[in-house]
């Protein structure tokens, strides 16, 4: 069975845009293939050098994806800092990447932009990491989004290159999943553009059912049709993507035959709308609640996963020493 490695940034709650996008093809890769799913906490570093508290940000995390349904006996869900032997690989890769390639990367510029006066080191070698986090499992697909596709190009050439190095074949080189093939892109409730965190336009799987309420009822909208049959302008086509992605066929269909005879009432759909939504995140919002309150079992199943992981990346550095040179340990 192929090896598949994603990691899971330990920032902020999932939203409906998560499930929808990276959480749903999580749930069907961990039937199809073997799955490594870590939570990144040393990459947080890179932009978080002081996290509050980033113990129950892992746990808040972890409670989440095992509430949407990932399976820990299915997938091998840890947090990265659990697995020391990264560390280690890591290391080995910084000393053949080279710093005019990691300096050129798009994210490193982007970031060094955003915060100019915390431009460090872990944020230069970023993709040195994450190809250390890929290559220590030979993982040979990796669930992306496009703004990682030149990380994981470093991370096949990273690949290329200690194999040439020490002519091996020890790393396959990693090919890329690209989630926006397959992810339903929800729309934001500002009336443009995606979810997300940043645009504070999110419905969060956390959200009680007032709280859902309130946000859809805000959503934003136009004075409504006024020819029959005419097309949707993006606000409009926004609330319907989001019945469509969350309401039943019939649900669908009343209120677009309502708007295209132009008797359409905002208000009506925007209620049907919130229960809707609130149906289907409600029961998740339980199992959130019932994961996070028993952290002795959150620890457990991180504990676990880190077990396996390390398994797998002792093997696998136990053959990077011996290529290397360097005795066992």
């Amino acid at each position: 069975m192929e090896t598949v490695v994603s990691g899971i940034r330990p920032t902020g709650n999932l939203h409906l845009g998560n499930y929808f996008g990276a959480v749903k093809s999580f749930l069907q890769m961990q039937n199809e293939y073997n799955c490594y799913f870590f939570i990144a906490d040393w990459h947080s570093l890179t932009t978080h050098p002081k996290p509050a508290d980033i113990v129950k940000s892992a746990r808040t995390i972890l409670a989440e994806y095992l509430a949407c349904g990932i399976d820990p006996e299915k997938a091998t869900i840890y947090i990265q800092s659990d697995v020391k032997e990264v560390l280690e690989l890591y290391l080995y890769l910084n000393m053949n990447a080279y710093l005019g390639e990691l300096e050129r990367t798009t994210s490193f510029k982007d970031k060094a932009r955003k915060q100019p006066d915390n431009v460090n080191a872990g944020l230069l070698t970023y993709p040195t990491l994450m190809a250390a986090d890929i290559l220590m499992h030979k993982a040979v697909k990796v669930p992306v989004g496009k703004d990682q596709e030149q990380n994981m190009e470093m991370a096949r050439k990273f690949a290329r290159r200690f194999n040439t190095m020490y002519g091996t074949e020890i790393f396959p080189e990693p090919a890329s999943f690209s989630l926006s093939d397959k992810a339903v892109k929800v729309p934001g409730l500002d009336g443009s553009g995606k979810m997300g965190k940043s645009e504070g336009n999110c419905i969060y799987l956390m959200d009680d059912a007032e709280t859902v309420r309130k946000k859809v009822m805000k959503a934003v909208t136009d004075a409504g049709p006024t020819t029959p049959n005419s097309e949707k302008p993006e606000v409009i086509q926004n609330l319907f993507t989001f019945l469509d992605i969350v309401s039943t066929k019939d649900t669908y269909d009343y209120f677009n035959e309502k708007y295209n005879d132009c008797s359409i009432r905002y208000g009506d759909l925007k209620k049907q709308l919130a229960a809707d939504v609130v149906a289907f995140t409600e029961p998740i919002r339980e199992r959130i609640l019932e994961f996070s309150s028993d952290t002795q079992l959150l620890d457990k199943i991180a504990k676990t996963g880190a077990e396996k992981s390390s398994e797998s990346a002792a093997k696998t550095l136990k053959e990077v020493r011996q290529i290397i040179g360097f005795r066992e340990i």
